[in-house]
């Protein structure tokens, strides 16, 4: 994740302090002493809609064998030991299950951050106030495109505007709320449109998703961003956060599940202002990069643990066996250590890169769709040759 504003201004907020720290540089597994990883929690697979580029590929029907409330407080109490400092409740639709107030409350009390990732579609103005009451910190609503488009890729006729309803929910009640937007061919043209709706809406962050080719999605592959388009919705993204920052509007603004994103912003800064391209490398280094396996893991709904959400199909144990903690600093498994020391292992332009203590190899999922090896070079990589330093 690419905090754009935090790289062009310095901003501060909640996540800077997990991504950009002395204390997150070289941390062992992904931890250090008082801070564990970031954890998603697919905390059910069903849905009320049907993405096109879901990677849970879920669906509105029961699935059998997902934890149980006390399997999940359990989860949830080795998380707090473990000093997790964030747990994502997603799905599917996490606000599908019908204990997931209770589990939310749950990990408040435990000293852990609740945030939601959810289409938005079932926030009612009561529920909005109780998830304002529980004490999630954040709520990412799914977004992709504006009202025709956003209901194709749902699935769904109405799915934008009952999606709407729950920002304009969230926004009354003071709960902090923002856009989750995957950017494919389909829509990326619409994301000066996006900026004027997150300003006109009041919605204070919005996530920009690179597409990861997985569940779903991999039908998409060939619907993915050219990387010129990569790059145009790149400066799209830049000069629109500018714009904001100029005209004292505060809003947080990242892109996500691309971390050459970071070495862009450097290489634009360096045309024009050295002093904040030098922040931005520093910032970037700190961050280390994909992180996925190291300081960011996912848990589905049957409680296997995986490297991330996009990973569906290497899995590191389950927490109704081991805990947490137990399985994700045991380096036995071959992918877990690889990704926590990959660099050895990747190969062709990733391995060549000057720039790959700051994007890390980037996105392993993508690169083994494509290749069918897990190590070598992510394709929705947009610098060029001469950028990272490939004669």
């Amino acid at each position: 994740m690419i905090s754009v504003t935090k790289l062009l201004f310095d901003t501060e907020y909640f996540g800077d302090k997990l991504r950009y720290s002395q204390e997150s540089k070289g941390a062992l597994h992904g931890t250090t002493s008082y801070s564990g990883p970031v954890v998603v929690w697919n905390s059910t697979r069903t849905c009320n809609l049907n993405c096109v580029h879901c990677y849970m590929d879920s669906d509105a029907k029961k699935y059998q064998g997902e934890l149980s409330t006390d399997e999940a407080k359990k989860f949830i109490d080795d998380l707090a030991d473990f000093g997790v400092p964030v747990l994502l409740f997603s799905g599917g639709e996490p606000l599908i299950r019908p204990d997931f107030y209770e589990l939310a409350g749950y990990t408040v009390s435990k000293g852990i951050r609740p945030t939601l990732s959810t289409n938005g579609t079932l926030i009612t103005r009561e529920v909005a106030q109780k998830i304002k009451d529980i004490g999630v910190g954040y709520v990412g609503i799914s977004l992709d495109g504006l009202r025709e488009v956003n209901d194709k890729f749902r699935g769904k006729s109405g799915a934008f505007q009952a999606a709407m309803e729950g920002i304009q929910h969230c926004v009354a009640v003071g709960q902090r709320v923002g856009l989750r937007f995957t950017i494919n061919r389909h829509n990326y043209e619409e994301l000066d449109r996006i900026f004027d709706f997150i300003e006109e809406e009041k919605i204070d962050r919005v996530c920009f998703y690179h597409l990861v080719y997985s569940g779903r999605g991999q039908k998409m592959m060939d619907e993915d961003l050219t990387l010129e388009e990569s790059r145009q919705a790149m400066e799209t993204i830049i000069k629109r956060t500018k714009d904001f920052q100029e005209r004292g509007l505060q809003k947080e603004i990242l892109t996500v599940d691309n971390h050459c994103d970071g070495v862009y912003l450097y290489l634009d800064a360096l045309k024009n202002d050295p002093a904040r391209a030098e922040s931005i490398k520093n910032l970037i280094g700190l961050n280390g990069g994909n992180r996925s396996g190291i300081a960011f893991g996912q848990v589905d709904p049957f409680g296997f643990v995986h490297p991330d959400q996009f990973t569906q199909h290497i899995s590191f144990g389950n927490v109704r066996e081991r805990k947490f903690s137990e399985i994700w600093t045991d380096l036995s498994h071959p992918v877990l250590a690889g990704l926590k020391d990959r660099k050895p292992l990747l190969k062709g332009r990733c391995a060549q890169c000057q720039y790959l203590s700051f994007c890390n190899g980037n996105f392993r999922t993508r690169a083994e769709a494509v290749t069918g090896d897990l190590w070598e070079s992510d394709p929705a990589c947009y610098l060029t040759d001469e950028e990272i330093g490939i004669s």
